[in-house]
């Protein structure tokens, strides 16, 4: 495996990519240090973290996860790249409703570009829109309890603080794409990934604290630590398992005789994801639920919200089912906007293409329609299990959400998934140099 490594740098070219995804992915984390003018944001961390330590994990928590800490401090990327792939998944959807955006989208890369363009202004206008409000709460003292954190209230702190935030997330945006265009992987997942992995030494550091500390009433048996590594190690393995899962539909190509060459006649499959939707509907379904316990948060005076932030508590037998069953649903609903079995099904026919066993058209495409919800519900089940897992574990070993969110749930998902297709981008630039790939075995090289 180490030779593998240094093969790496043995390519210019490779070694010059992952060079400067490292250098912008420092600025990245460079930037999230720094302060937006005007707020006091040692005040708002304390706020963050008396807020989290009441209601537990909560929709801001979430939102930090994404920030890799920025949001509590409100720095200059405190709205992290969130605003872009919240446009991404809306235009995504409209795609599927809207016959321009549609047309759009089929007319190759002529039209993912203007789509991409479209996604860039409504990255603007949601991270301008969300800076907005989130100027408007900074203000009022009462949220925090009487304490001040804007010095300077007044339109002139929500304008600089609108373009503040929103020119941090253009800015986490080009990154993003710089990243894609001239690094190695995808550059908003590395970036997402990297706030996530940023929270990862605060969490060893509690872990360390908690097992081998010295204060009083905190120390814990050895055995315990042994086990959750056990237990973390399976949540990885079963993670992998979830994102490389597919369903392999076997197609034959028919045979075309011109002049006096045959052309087809080989055979493939079509792939089905086991998660199609991969980690969108955790995060549709942990938005929905923590919303009224945030909420609760920002209004103690409100007993009712008070009484339902308390039964939407992440852990609660209420919150887990509701959980789960949001899963499976938005799994469904992701599958059946973005999944075409019908367009599947005329592409395969123009090209001359079928599945053996199964009439072209409008059999194929029920075919298709048939396996994808047969396999839905099986990555929608253990998708709903992964998201649940860190419940179960600080449950039973009494740790907070910084510690148990590396056990599954959307950032083991996300980081998995990441470090999984950047090393196959990685192992295809080694294997087109002949260099030997980082498995020996499995599916992971393509060979």
């Amino acid at each position: 495996m180490l030779a593998q490594f240094t093969n790496i740098f043995r390519i210019p070219e490779l070694r010059k990519r992952i060079w400067f995804t490292l250098g912008l992915l420092f600025v990245y984390r460079v930037g999230g240090f720094i302060p937006t003018p005007g707020i006091d944001g040692a005040q708002l961390a304390l706020f963050f973290k008396e807020l989290t330590r009441r209601q537990g994990n909560t929709l801001f928590g979430l939102m930090n996860m994404f920030t890799g800490g920025a949001m509590d401090k409100c720095t200059i990327f405190a709205l992290g790249i969130m605003p872009n792939v919240s446009a991404s998944i809306i235009i995504q959807l409209l795609t599927a409703v809207i016959p321009y955006l549609e047309k759009l989208a089929k007319e190759g890369q002529p039209g993912m570009r203007k789509i991409n363009q479209m996604t860039r202004y409504f990255t603007v206008v949601l991270a301008m829109f969300q800076a907005f409000f989130i100027s408007l709460w900074l203000e009022r003292p009462e949220n925090f309890g009487g304490k001040i954190i804007v010095a300077d209230p007044g339109w002139s702190f929500r304008l600089l603080t609108m373009i503040t935030l929103a020119a941090g997330t253009t800015f986490i945006m080009w990154l993003g794409e710089q990243i894609t265009e001239r690094g190695i992987g995808n550059g908003i997942s590395l970036i997402i990934t990297a706030g996530i992995i940023s929270r990862l030494p605060s969490a060893i550091g509690f872990t360390y604290q908690t097992f081998f500390g010295h204060e009083v009433g905190i120390q814990r048996h050895p055995i315990i630590l042994v086990i959750m590594f056990a237990m973390l190690f399976f949540s990885v393995a079963m993670v992998i398992l979830l994102t490389m899962g597919q369903r392999k539909i076997p197609v034959q190509y028919a045979k075309r005789i011109v002049g006096r060459k045959v052309y087809g006649g080989q055979s493939t499959y079509v792939p089905l994801k086991v998660n199609f939707g991969g980690v969108i509907p955790i995060i549709f379904a942990s938005s929905l639920l923590l919303f009224p316990a945030t909420i609760g948060g920002f209004m103690p005076g409100n007993a009712f919200l008070q009484k339902i932030g308390m039964m939407l508590a992440p852990g609660k037998l209420l919150y887990s089912s509701l959980y789960v069953l949001l899963i499976i649903f938005f799994c469904y609903f992701w599958a059946a906007t973005q999944f075409n079995p019908i367009q599947w099904a005329e592409d395969m026919k123009r090209n001359g293409a079928f599945v053996p066993g199964v009439r072209p058209g409008q059999a194929t495409a029920e075919y298709f329609d048939y396996s994808m919800t047969r396999i839905t519900l099986a990555g929608g089940l253990f998708l709903a299990f992964i998201a649940v897992f860190p419940s179960i574990v600080g449950d039973w070993f009494q740790l907070p959400y910084l510690v148990t969110e590396f056990f599954g749930g959307t950032a083991l998902l996300i980081v998995v998934g990441v470090m999984l297709d950047t090393v196959r981008q990685i192992e295809s630039h080694l294997l087109m140099r002949h260099y030997e790939g980082f498995m020996r075995k499995g599916k992971i090289k393509g060979r």
